[in-house]
C-alpha cells in the first residue's frame, strides 16, 4: 500500500451527504479526490512574485471573476472567452495544476516575465506563510452566506454523485452552520482573508460579489490598478465590464456545453446559474434565515465585519 494512500486512510472523515463525505487536513475539510493534489499545494507550490492568485469559497463568484481578472491582465486575448472556459482560463491548483502533474512544473523563463493566474479554494489559514513570503497579488471574492449555501447546494445536485441521490436541503443547511463543509467553514474562510487584507492591502484585494455586482465598473479599475495595470481610457473598462456580463459569457457555446470537464464530476454549464442577489428567498424559510443570520452577527458583525445580513 502507498504512504500517501495510508495516509489518506488516516484522516479524519465526516459524513458530508448521501455516500459522500469529506477528509479533514489541519482542521479543514475537503473533498477527498482532491487532498493528494491539496497536499501537494500545501507542500509544493512556490509562489512567484508576479503571480495573482484568486482565492474564494466555492460558488461565491469565482468564474464571473476568473474572467475579469484575465481580461484585465491578458487584454488582447480577452477574446479567449468566446472559445475557452473561464476555469480552462484560470486554472484551480488543487484541482487541475497539481492535479495534473506528477510533478510540479519546473518554471520556465518566460514565468519570470509573465503573470501566471491561478486560483483556489484552499483557506488562508494553509498557505498563508507560502503566499506571504512570494509578495504575489491575491484577489479574494465573498458572497452573502445565504446565497452561497443556496449556489453550494444546487451546484452539487448536478454533479455525478447526484445521480444516486440528491442533496437534501435541509441537510445542506445543517451542515453549513454546523461547518461541516468543504474548504472550512464560510466564516473562517472569509474572515481568514479579511483580516490579511486589512493587514496586507497592497497584496490582497478584498471584495464581495455583491459590491461587485452593484458597480462592476469601478470594481474593475480598481482591480486593473491593484495588479499594476491600470486602464489607458474609459473605453477599455466598459467593454471587458460588457464581454464579461453574465448574459454574454452565458451565451457562449463553451460555457453551455454539457460536457464534462476531465478535472470535476459536473458539466460546463453547471457553473452557470443565475447569476443574481438574494436568490435564496426563494429557498429559505424565516426560521432558516434567522438562524444564519444569527451565525453571521456572531462570526462577521462580532469581528467588526458588518457584511452579510
Amino acid at each position: 500500500m502507498e504512504p500517501l494512500h495510508e495516509f489518506h486512510l488516516s484522516l479524519p472523515k465526516e459524513n458530508w451527504w448521501g455516500d459522500n463525505y469529506l477528509n479533514q487536513i489541519n482542521g479543514v475539510w475537503f473533498v477527498p479526490k482532491f487532498v493528494p493534489s491539496i497536499l501537494r499545494v500545501l507542500n509544493e507550490f512556490k509562489p512567484l512574485s508576479n503571480d495573482v492568485i484568486l482565492a474564494s469559497f466555492p460558488k461565491t463568484g469565482t468564474t464571473w471573476l476568473k474572467s475579469l481578472l484575465f481580461s484585465i491582465i491578458n487584454r488582447s486575448s480577452k477574446e479567449s472567452l468566446v472559445d475557452n472556459h473561464p476555469h480552462e482560463l484560470v486554472p484551480s491548483l488543487e484541482m487541475q495544476v497539481f492535479e495534473k502533474y506528477e510533478s510540479y512544473p519546473l518554471v520556465t523563463d518566460n514565468d519570470l516575465d509573465s503573470r501566471r493566474l491561478f486560483s483556489t479554494h484552499i483557506p488562508y489559514q494553509l498557505p498563508g506563510k507560502a503566499l506571504d513570503s512570494a509578495n504575489c497579488r491575491v484577489v479574494y471574492i465573498t458572497r452573502k452566506p445565504k446565497d452561497t449555501l443556496v449556489s453550494m447546494w444546487d451546484f452539487t445536485n448536478k454533479w455525478k454523485a447526484a445521480e444516486k441521490g440528491s442533496w437534501n436541503l435541509e441537510e445542506a443547511i445543517e451542515k453549513f452552520c454546523s461547518r461541516i463543509f468543504p474548504c472550512v467553514s464560510y466564516y473562517d474562510h472569509v474572515m481568514g482573508f479579511k483580516k490579511a487584507s486589512l493587514e496586507k492591502p497592497k497584496n490582497i484585494f478584498f471584495v464581495t460579489y455583491e459590491d461587485l455586482m452593484m458597480d462592476t465598473k469601478t470594481h474593475v479599475k480598481r482591480l486593473a490598478e491593484f495588479l499594476g495595470c491600470p486602464f489607458d481610457n474609459e473605453e477599455e473598462v466598459e467593454e471587458i465590464v460588457k464581454s464579461c456580463s453574465f448574459d454574454i459569457l452565458s451565451s457562449y457555446e463553451v460555457n453551455k456545453s454539457r460536457d464534462f470537464p476531465s478535472w470535476f464530476q459536473v458539466p460546463y454549464n453547471s457553473f452557470f446559474r443565475q447569476g443574481v442577489v438574494g436568490d435564496h428567498k426563494n429557498y429559505l424559510d424565516a426560521k432558516t434565515i434567522e438562524r444564519i443570520d444569527a451565525l453571521t452577527r456572531d462570526k462577521f458583525h462580532a469581528a467588526g465585519f458588518m457584511y452579510g445580513i
